[in-house]
């Protein structure tokens, strides 16, 4: 399974460009929802699945300090490991929002035993409100959330429409 997901993240990063500039959003006539959210943080590659079989690619930008594992509040770091999408955002700061469910209970103990807050408010959202026509695609050049998955606007809608609260995500190194 594994090799399987490496083989078709070296594909699909080929092929990125190629995927988002020929082929329109889907309607909602074509929807086959997402059972499942792989992030690869060092790739900045997140896979919409669904039975095993990739739907979609999306290059992102990541927290502003991406190495290593969300742990305390303001670390500006994206969390590492397995959460749900919990609830969705239509009105914040973001174009559009999907809450991601840190943090789980191991992301409180291991905040508790260092003395700190785990922080809270991680999300896949769109661009800021107001600047995603002039900013774009050029928000990947740099990772600049505070934590959080970013993704343009127009893919921000896609993924309103494929990802479903419940949707398990899972976020690698």
């Amino acid at each position: 399974m594994k090799d399987k997901v490496l083989v078709s993240v070296i594909v699909y990063s080929a092929v990125i460009i190629f995927t988002s500039c020929c082929f329109p959003i889907l309607t909602h006539a074509s929807v086959i929802k997402a059972d499942k959210i792989v992030v690869f943080k060092s790739k900045r590659i997140m896979l919409l699945m669904n039975n095993g079989d990739i739907l979609k690619a999306y290059r992102v930008s990541l927290g502003k300090h991406p190495v290593g594992h969300k742990s305390r509040q303001g670390d500006q770091r994206t969390p590492e490991g397995i959460y749900v999408i919990d609830s969705r955002i239509p009105e914040s700061k973001f174009y559009l929002a999907l809450h991601i469910s840190y943090p789980n209970d191991s992301d409180m103990k291991n905040a508790q035993k260092l003395g700190v807050e785990p922080g809270r408010d991680i999300m896949i959202h769109g661009l800021p409100n107001g600047l995603g026509k002039k900013v774009g695609k050029l928000h990947r050049l740099t990772d600049w959330t505070d934590g959080c998955i970013a993704v343009t606007n127009p893919e921000m809608e896609e993924l309103w429409q494929l990802v479903s609260d419940g949707t398990t995500i899972e976020i690698r190194p």
